[in-house]
Order: C-alpha cells, then sequence, then structure tokens
C-alpha cells in the first residue's frame, strides 16, 4: 500500500479510537479526519467541501425541520393521551412499539423517543413497573421503523447518496419496506416472547420510588420559627422519623461534612437526600424553606409548575455549572433538587456540574414550560396532561409531512427538494417559529455528515477499499455471494457499535460496492445490506442516539443491551441473508 493509503488507516483508526471513547463529540471528530485528510493531500479542498453540498446532508437537515414540525405542532398528543390510559406493563410495552414503529418511518427517531419517553416513564410510576422493562423495546422500535423507508433514519439516505456515486440508480422511498416491515414484526415479537425476559426485572432508577439510587439532592435553609432550632442533627432522627438524610450542613461560608452533633441555628442550610414527597413533607413539618427558591424569588402571581427535567445526551449543557446554563433567565426556572445516577452528591447546586442523565426538579413559570419542552438540551419528564384536540397547525404540519412523501414516492420530486419545500410549507403556515428550527435542527449529525462523507473518496483514492476486499475475498470469495454478503453486513453491524451507524455506512459502501464487483453481483444487495446492519443498531447503548437516551433514563447497565440486542442482531441477520437476495438478486435480469 501506498503511504497515503497507510495515513488514511491511521485517520481512520484514530477516529474510531475517539468514536468509543465519547472523549471528543462525534462532529469534532469528523472536522478532525477531515482537516487531517487536506492536509495530508490525501483528497483535494473541493473534495473535502463536497459532503457539505451532499444530497444525503441536505435531505437530512430537511427532515430534521420536517419532524421539529410535526413534534412541535403537536400530532402525537391525541396518540400519547390514548396511551396514558394503559395500565398493564406488557401492554404499554407492546403498544408503544406498535405505535412508534410506523411513526419511526417519517419522524426523526431523536423526537420521538422524546416524545414518548416522558409518557412511558409516568405510567410505568403509575403502575410500579421499572422502566427498564419498557424504554429499551421501545428504542429498538424506533430503529426498527427508521430502516423501513429511504427517509427514515439518516444512515438510508446517506447510503443511497454514496451508491449513487458509484453509478447505481437511486433507491425508491419505500424500497426498504417490505424487508423492513418483516423484520421490525420479527423484531416485536422477540421482544414480547423472548426479550422481555432478559430485560432486568428490578432496577434502581433515577424514576424509581422507594430507591436509595433514586432520590434528589436539595438545599432546605433552617428559619427562626422551626421545630429545629438547637436541635442536634443526630438528635432529630431525620432519617428515621422522615427517610431524608443530612449530607451537609452549610452555615454562612463554612461547610461542616459530619453535621450530626451541630445544634441547627437559624440561616443553616441543610443538604438532604430523599424522596421528592418525603423532602416536601420534611419542609412543611419543619417550617424549612428550599434555599434555591427562596434565592432565585420571584415577584407576582405567576402560575408555576414543578417539573422533572433530564439531561439529554449530547447536550451542550453537560459538564457546565448550574450558575452557568442560564435556566433562571432563559426559562424563569428555579432548580430544586438534582439527582445522579449512583452517586450522592455533595456540592451545593449552583456549582455542581452537569452530566448526562441528571433529573433536576425545577418550579417553572407556567407560560415558559412549552420553551422548556422544546429544548433539546433537556428532557421533559412529567409534562402536564394536555386534553385538547388536535389543533389545525398539527393537522397542516401532518398533511404537509404526507405531502412530502408522496411527492417524493411517486418521482415528482427528488427528495432533498420535496424535504426542503416540506419544511418551507411548515415555516410559513407556522407549525414552528422561525427560531426554532434552526434551535432544533441537531446540527453535530449534519457537520458530521458533511465532514465524514470525504473519508469515502480517501478510502477510494488511495486504493485502501480494493486492498481490504482482496484481504476479505481470500476468506470468503469461494463460498459465493451470499457468504460475501453476510461478511459485509456483519463488519457493517461490529463497526456500527463501535462509531455509530453513519460512519459506519461511509466506510462501508465502497467496501460493499468493491466487493459486489469481486464476485460479479449486482451491488445493489451488498448496500442494502450496509443499509440494514447500519440501522439497527442494539447491542450497545452508544451504537445509536435512542439507545444513548433510554440508557440513562432507564437505569440500565452497558451488558443489558448486549444480553437483549445481540441475539436480535443476529436474528435480523439471518433473516437478511434470506430476504435481501428474494427482494434484490445478486443477478437480476438485464
Amino acid at each position: 500500500m501506498s503511504w497515503q493509503a497507510w495515513a488514511t488507516v491511521a485517520i481512520i483508526v484514530g477516529a474510531m479510537a475517539l468514536f468509543v471513547s465519547e472523549r471528543v463529540r462525534i462532529d469534532l471528530v469528523a472536522l478532525l479526519v477531515l482537516g487531517a485528510l487536506v492536509v495530508l493531500g490525501i483528497v483535494t479542498p473541493t473534495q473535502a467541501l463536497s459532503g457539505f453540498s451532499n444530497e444525503a446532508t441536505v435531505t437530512v437537515a430537511a427532515m430534521f425541520a420536517l419532524s421539529l414540525g410535526i413534534e412541535r405542532s403537536g400530532v402525537l398528543d391525541p396518540l400519547t393521551r390514548l396511551l396514558m390510559k394503559i395500565r398493564k406493563p406488557w401492554l404499554l410495552t407492546l403498544a408503544m412499539m406498535l405505535a412508534i414503529a410506523p411513526l419511526g418511518a417519517f419522524v426523526k427517531n431523536i423526537a420521538l423517543v422524546a416524545t414518548f419517553l416522558p409518557l412511558a416513564l409516568r405510567v410505568c410510576q403509575r403502575t410500579g413497573t421499572s422502566p427498564a422493562r419498557v424504554l429499551m423495546p421501545m428504542a429498538y422500535a424506533a430503529q426498527m421503523g427508521g430502516v423501513c423507508t429511504l427517509i427514515g433514519t439518516s444512515s438510508n439516505l446517506l447510503a443511497d447518496s454514496l451508491a449513487q456515486k458509484h453509478g447505481m440508480a437511486e433507491f425508491g422511498v419505500f424500497e426498504f419496506t417490505r424487508m423492513g416491515a418483516l423484520l421490525a414484526v420479527v423484531g416485536i415479537v422477540y421482544l414480547m416472547v423472548i426479550g422481555r425476559h432478559l430485560l432486568p426485572k428490578h432496577i434502581d432508577t433515577a424514576l424509581s420510588e422507594g430507591t436509595d439510587v433514586g432520590k434528589f439532592v436539595t438545599e432546605l435553609e433552617v428559619g427562626e420559627d422551626s421545630p429545629l432550632l438547637d436541635t442536634a442533627i443526630a438528635d432529630a432522627r431525620l432519617g428515621e422519623k422522615f427517610g431524608v438524610y443530612p449530607l451537609e450542613l452549610l452555615r454562612g461560608e463554612r461547610r461542616m461534612w459530619s453535621p450530626r452533633e451541630q445544634k441547627l441555628q437559624a440561616g443553616d442550610v441543610l443538604l438532604v437526600r430523599g424522596d421528592w414527597e418525603k423532602i416536601e413533607e420534611f419542609q412543611r413539618q419543619n417550617k424549612l424553606a428550599n434555599a434555591p427558591e427562596r434565592r432565585y424569588a420571584k415577584e407576582g402571581d405567576q402560575p408555576r409548575v414543578l417539573a422533572e427535567i433530564m439531561v439529554a445526551p449530547a447536550s451542550p449543557v453537560e459538564d457546565r455549572r448550574l450558575a452557568e446554563i442560564g435556566l433562571d433567565w432563559r426559562y424563569r426556572a428555579t432548580v430544586l433538587a438534582l439527582h445522579r445516577r449512583g452517586e450522592v452528591l455533595r456540592d451545593k447546586l449552583s456549582v455542581t456540574r452537569l452530566a448526562v442523565g441528571d433529573v433536576l426538579m425545577v418550579l417553572v413559570d407556567e407560560d415558559a414550560m412549552p420553551k422548556l419542552r422544546s429544548d433539546e438540551s433537556f428532557i421533559v419528564l412529567n409534562e402536564r396532561d394536555d386534553a385538547r384536540g388536535m389543533s389545525r397547525k398539527a393537522i397542516v404540519a401532518a398533511a404537509i409531512m404526507l405531502a412530502v412523501v408522496v411527492v417524493s414516492g411517486l418521482h415528482w420530486l427528488p427528495i432533498p427538494i420535496a424535504a426542503m419545500c416540506g419544511a418551507v410549507a411548515m415555516a410559513l403556515t407556522g407549525c414552528f417559529g422561525r427560531k426554532d428550527v434552526y434551535e432544533g435542527m441537531d446540527w453535530k449529525i449534519i457537520v458530521l455528515l458533511g465532514a465524514i462523507l470525504p473519508l469515502g473518496l480517501a478510502i477510494e483514492n488511495t486504493g485502501l477499499s480494493t486492498v481490504v476486499v482482496h484481504g476479505a475475498m481470500g476468506m470468503v470469495g469461494g463460498h459465493g455471494p451470499l457468504a460475501a454478503l453476510l461478511m459485509v453486513y456483519l463488519l457493517t453491524a461490529l463497526l456500527t457499535e463501535l462509531m455509530g451507524h453513519n460512519p459506519s455506512v461511509v466506510l462501508m459502501v465502497g467496501i460493499a460496492v468493491t466487493v459486489a464487483h469481486a464476485m460479479h453481483a449486482d451491488p445493489r444487495p451488498f448496500v442494502v445490506a450496509v443499509a440494514f446492519a447500519a440501522a439497527t443498531s442494539f447491542a450497545t447503548p452508544v451504537g445509536y442516539p435512542t439507545n444513548t437516551m433510554v440508557y440513562y433514563a432507564g437505569g440500565y447497565r452497558f451488558t443489558d443491551f448486549m444480553k437483549v440486542g445481540i441475539p436480535l442482531i443476529a436474528i435480523f441477520c439471518a433473516l437478511s441473508m434470506w430476504l435481501i437476495p428474494v427482494f434484490w438478486p445478486f443477478n437480476p435480469p438485464q
């Protein structure tokens, strides 16, 4: 191999290590890859920038806008109210999957899971069910639905765009539907019959009641009329009487880490830990004030809402202090308490650095709640019920989305143009605000797509794809195209679990096409194998964003995904080896 091929290998290995470590954001990793390729002269500046004008990048951006219109306009509200009536956990799991899988074919998977996650958590709390029994199947169903159409997931659009660059005809919007629907049915049956027995039955989560891990930390100020005045903390027996446990005593600038023998004085602030209901009862009985609420008290009688919000995966507020993120002036919100999974916090709330999965108990002005719900930095876990019917905007948004699907499906307009027109129509009809579309856009994915696409060009320009294919053909070349198809599928699935679905598609489409040519077969089934393997990532919580979302909210362990997901990947792989050659023959008639 040439030095440029070896350099490309080094860049790929470095990128994979960064993707796996999650220490650097995925879009920054892609930009580092892009910069290295240009500096080393492996791709030209024009080729380096070509990814940002690629059809897949443009279409994904437009689809984000369409999904935002669906989400903000309330199209899904009637469905969520219907699901709220379900009381049996197994029926809720089935209903969630049956609702999300079809929607996932047209709506961004992350938006779907973010919409249904609070609903699932509320029903689980009401029925005393661990969220771990429901959330993982819900995330998997979103992926199963996404692979059913060309526009259901960004990796499908990316595979189609790269295939066209290799001279292949474009895929139709519903070309994946037959196989995707069959896989979805089998996947749902597996999750209901076998997978549910592999899910953890009793797990401590941020939202489970009565568990040590699921308790909040807050600050309570002792007033002059409190019955706890001049009482030693040990003598008060707060844990025995109230189920509230003192962690630290703040007296002015002093911090007392073991405050059991200290007698409480007026103005002391207790850092306590417990279930929120018990904390509230303890506060009422002992005439204590919530210190953050008093600190940020506002004048007027504006109605306020108590809400739980979770820090979302890849949130920009991660590793920032509460005092820095501006919840008070952005949403007129006061953070009353904080929970972190598996960890007891001992710092004041204002100086605590946030982590993904943290759950905040906040007091918010009622008219600021819609804006908070639309902030992708957080997932609102206890949205207030809304009994209104479907609004005019919701009907308009649904009609526009349907029009985009029909127009692109009938090939009246190219998919990017149809999606862009739909996004403009939603903006003009008020389905989202003028600034909402920019705030709701997942720019990390767009930058990732634009910056990582030239890596595929580098693999081909340096001859690296040919080297990989020759090595692979030495293993499977004598076993026919089906063995080569299996190799492509498994390699894509492995790379997806390590790197994520979009980078694995960039690496594998060129290799898949070269393998097909070496086998004297039509490359179309091989590209389909890449698309399906990349869009169905079940074995780890980092392979797909929806997995990451439920990983924190459901309190799963890493191995829980492996136990449930690896058998499901094996089933999908076996079915794909049967169905792909049926729907896309290796040697189609000329």
